[in-house]
This record gives C-alpha cells, structure tokens and sequence, in this order.
C-alpha cells in the first residue's frame, strides 16, 4: 500500500486536477492551490459579459484514453459531454477526407482512395509514405521537422491534409514543427485500434466537461482547494518542503512553465532556466453568430493563407446546441496577432463570407474573439523539454513536460497522473 503523504499541486489547470485527483486517488492529503478564482487554466469557459463562451476551442479524439478515464472516475457521462464522430477534415466545397467508423487503417486508405479532387498519383503517394511510416514504426530523424518529412509528397496532398493536421495537433506550422512527435500523433490517432481517430467535440462548455466535475470530486474525498490564493514561496523544509509557508511532503508545480521556473530557480536554477527557454505560438479564437445558419459537418476544415486566418471552423449549434454560433481557430498565429486583433477578426468574416457562403442564411457577425498568446509551446524538432522530476519530491506536470505529445490535453493529463504516481 502507498503510504499516505501531504501532497501540495500549484496550478489548478487539466494537468494539475489530473495530479490532485490521481494523488487522492491513491490516498494521500491533497492541497491544491490555484491563483485564478476559477479552476481550467487554459482550457475553462470565460464570462464576457455579453456571452459565456470558451477562451479557445478544445477538441479531444478517441485515443485519449487517460483523460476520458479521469472524466468518467470524476463523474461525467462522456456520452452526454461529448459529441462523438468519425474524423473528418472536411472543407465547405465537399474536398477533404472522411473516416468511415472501423479498422483505423482499413478507413484510412478507404478515405485516401475516396478523396475528391486528388489524382491517383497524389492517392498513391500518400498510402505508400503512410505505409513506409508505420513500417518503420513511426521513426523517423529526430532533426527533421514535418515540411521536410512530407516534402516528396504532392503539393495538394501537404496542403490539404497533412498541414493542417499538423498544426492542428502541435498549434506549429509544418516548417517548424517536429516530426518526430507528429508521427507519435499519427500513430496513436489514426493506427492504435477502432475509434481511437474519432473526433470528440464537447457539448458542454470546458469547464463543465473536466474542472468542475474534477473539484467537486475532490472536495467530496477530502481534498483542500485553494482558489485566488498564488503561491509565493516555495521552500524546502527537512525532508519536505513549505508552500506560502505550509508543510507539504511532496510538492507538484502544475502551474505555467514560467510560474514553476520562478518557483523552481532558487531550488533548481538548472531546471528552472530549461522551462523559462521554452517558446510559445498563439491561437486566435473567433467567435461569430449567424442567426439560423448550419454547417454540412460540426467541424469543418477552411483553406488558409496570408489574406484566411482560420485553419478550422466549428458549428456551436451543432455540437452545444448555440444555434448560429461558429467559432472559427486559428492556429499557429503568430503572425496575425502581430496584424493584431481587429484586423484578423476582419479577415476572418470575410473568409467566412467566402468560403460559408452557401450555409450562411443571415449576416454573420462578430460575437467575441480572443487570443491565448501562450497557447502552446513551440514543438520544433529535437527540442529539450524540462524533466518530470526537478528535484527529489519536487514534480512538475504541465503540457511542456517531458513526454511523446505535443501541447495537448492528453498530455497535459498523463503528466498529471505520472507527477502523482511518482510520488509513490
């Protein structure tokens, strides 16, 4: 049996639920500290006075494994919260590829060989660089970033499937982006058993699918939450340590990569500086309203360039029950939040206007948009991310950590749950 150990979690994000409800899970005393009022970092809905909405739209898949088991043990009928479809990036003019429910693989060259548009060279391409890939086990040059892995390839079939996946699941154009980990992606998704590649769209707002589910949870099991209270001071005490001056045995920073590097660097100033060397791209989220309008699918896929912001588009009345409300992402948006904010809403309705036409049966107009500047981390090829461990009894667990997956909600939930069980 584990001995029980006062375990105090800094950061009242996925990754540090995800360490608290592990940690009580296994029967230690949990203390949980958060700076904000409300728990979900940065995947929690936010009151804008006009419209509770997201702060960013968050999507899951099938091969979450872990996050869908902490959300059933806390409660949540997944069922209920989550829309459940096969993949598909679909773009409005019907182009795009689309999973059948089944055998990830056999639906994935079925979807190759139905796309519309592509040549049979471009079908052939793909199915043969797909192949080669999970022959080799899904390796590949750590140094290689994904425009290079996919650079043999068409042009149609990088830029209408293989670009946007990837910045889709690293928020990192697919000239900077590691291959290596975007090929640990494609194999969990799309080649680790039936339904692993369906997509999981919440019906509730993100704060009702994990955080609040996760706090009611642990106050019923006896844990202590501290909402509005920042952690100033971080100490070591014999053999444990003193957070703003508590005992704790065990200490997990859940928090940002740049809070813990504050926390940590009187401590572990080594540690400290790998997390605070960390780079970040930003996504932009903007929310708009056409009263009565309806999409073909609840996610769409939306061809992007210099004059198109957005990569994706979501049809909140589909998925939510907001009828007319579409959330448009774009993803790694460093260059337009340097436009700023005003100009790329502007170039996104008109995108919109374009490629929605057809679907939109009134005006649309903006609703709220928002930008999370640190959204992600940068995950370029054979980058260095900080350890799990920075000091003995000293953890940290946050997206950035260590480990196989981009900036993630699954990774941000494995490294909660393995920041616990090392306590152990």
């Amino acid at each position: 049996m584990t001995e029980a150990r006062r375990v105090a979690v800094v950061g009242g994000g996925w990754a540090g639920l995800a360490a608290a409800v592990e940690a009580t899970r296994r029967g230690h005393q949990v203390t949980l500290y958060e700076m904000a009022a409300q728990l979900g970092g940065r995947a929690r809905e936010v009151d804008f006075g006009d419209a509770l909405l997201d702060n960013g739209q968050h999507i899951l898949i099938g091969a979450y494994s872990q996050t869908l088991a902490l959300m059933r043990l806390v409660g949540v009928d997944i069922d209920q919260a989550l829309l459940r479809t096969p993949l598909r990036v679909v773009y409005p003019d019907g182009a795009g590829l689309q999973l059948a429910p089944g055998s990830p693989i056999l639906a994935f060259a079925s979807a190759v060989l139905r796309y519309p548009g592509w040549r049979w060279r471009d079908k052939q391409a793909l199915l043969l660089t797909a192949t080669g890939w999970a022959l080799r086990r899904f390796r590949c040059d750590p140094a290689l970033s994904v425009a290079q892995l996919t650079s043999h390839l068409p042009v149609a079939v990088r830029d209408e499937l293989l670009d946007p996946l990837c910045v889709a699941a690293l928020n990192t154009p697919a000239s900077h982006a590691s291959a290596t980990v975007f090929l640990r992606v494609l194999k969990d998704a799309l080649f680790s058993g039936p339904g692993s590649a369906d997509l999981l769209l919440p019906k509730l707002r993100l704060s009702q699918l994990w955080p609040l589910p996760a706090a009611r949870w642990l106050a019923a099991s006896g844990a202590s939450l501290r909402l509005s209270q920042r952690v100033d001071t971080l100490e070591r005490s014999g053999d444990g340590w003193r957070v703003n001056g508590e005992p704790a045995d065990m200490v997990v920073l859940a928090c940002t990569a740049n809070e813990a590097a504050r926390l940590s660097l009187p401590l572990a100033p080594d540690w400290s500086r790998q997390a605070g060397a960390l780079h970040y791209e930003p996504i932009i989220t903007v929310y708009a309203r056409s009263p009565g309008s309806r999409l073909p699918q609840p996610m769409m896929a939306l061809r992007s360039d210099a004059q198109r912001p957005a990569q994706f588009v979501f049809d909140l009345g589909a998925i939510s029950g907001m009828d007319g409300v579409f959330a448009f992402v774009v993803s790694g948006a460093a260059s337009w939040v340097a436009q700023g904010l005003d100009a790329t809403t502007a170039a996104t309705l008109n995108q919109a206007r374009e490629a929605l036409g057809a679907h939109l049966h009134s005006a649309i107009e903006t609703l709220r948009s928002t930008t999370e500047k640190r959204a992600t981390f940068l995950c370029t090829p054979q980058l260095q991310r900080p350890p799990q461990q920075v000091l003995p009894g000293l953890f940290a667990a946050g997206d950035y950590v260590e480990g196989p997956y981009p900036a993630t909600l699954e990774g941000a939930i494995r490294s909660g749950m393995e920041a616990a069980a090392a306590i152990a």
